[in-house]
């Protein structure tokens, strides 16, 4: 498979799953190798905490061309729920549509990151990011965790976006430094492996995240990590 370009979305298995630092990985991977990078994130919620916004993660981490937030609503819920209970709009598909389409013509790759997993109802008419990918032709990165429960997580959510013609590429999220047996043995379990993130990933400063991205990735996301030393740990 040669290298994600165009529109490509990045969803999870739930929330909490480590999208946004997979979404800046292969964003500071991506730019690294000389593409221009925009990054789209149609809903944010949970503003009113005071919390770093997805897309501004992103930005400070990777660096990318452009980054952009389209809805963002107060509470932490999903972005339709949130937005009903601000009384705020909901935003459309197609205005979301429009937007990365516009940005296409302008970057090499552009990143959409969804909300929660990939059935959440993102906006108006509760359209999700699978209908997004559909709509948009786009590939997808499905970010998982390696832990306890992630294989039933893991292929329902695989089995949604294959459903729609999407194939994804598997990343996991956060990688611990002292796997325990459960993480050896779903590395075997799991659908093959297109990146792994160390545990802590989003911590790390910035030119350090920027230089160390591509170590995670494998090169359909612009990186140069390959399988067979994880694989090594498998049960």
């Amino acid at each position: 498979m040669t290298a994600f370009l165009g529109p490509a979305i990045v969803t999870g298995t739930d929330t909490g799953v480590g999208k946004t630092i997979v979404t800046a990985a292969v964003a500071a991977a991506a730019t690294s190798s000389g593409l221009r990078v925009a990054v789209v994130k149609p809903c944010q919620t949970g503003v009113a905490s005071g919390d770093e916004p997805d897309a501004d993660v992103v930005a400070r981490l990777a660096a990318p061309a452009s980054s952009v937030t389209l809805a963002s609503y107060p509470d932490p819920l999903a972005p339709l729920t949130a937005a009903r209970v601000a009384k705020l709009p909901a935003i459309d598909l197609g205005v979301v549509v429009d937007v990365v389409a516009g940005l296409v013509e302008q970057h090499d790759l552009v990143l959409v990151e969804g909300a929660g997993g990939v059935l959440v109802q993102l906006g108006a008419g509760g359209w999700t990011i699978a209908d997004l990918a559909i709509s948009l032709g786009a590939q997808a990165i499905l970010v998982a965790r390696p832990d306890l429960g992630t294989l039933n997580h893991t292929e329902l959510t695989r089995r949604v976006l294959v459903a729609g013609g999407v194939e994804p590429l598997l990343v996991l999220g956060s990688w611990p430094a002292s796997p325990d047996l459960v993480h050896r043995t779903n590395l075997r379990d799991l659908p093959a492996l297109s990146g792994v993130l160390p545990t802590g990933a989003g911590s790390l400063p910035a030119e350090v995240f920027r230089t160390s991205a591509r170590s995670w990735l494998s090169a359909e996301l612009h990186g140069d990590w390959r399988a067979d030393s994880l694989m090594a740990l498998a049960l």
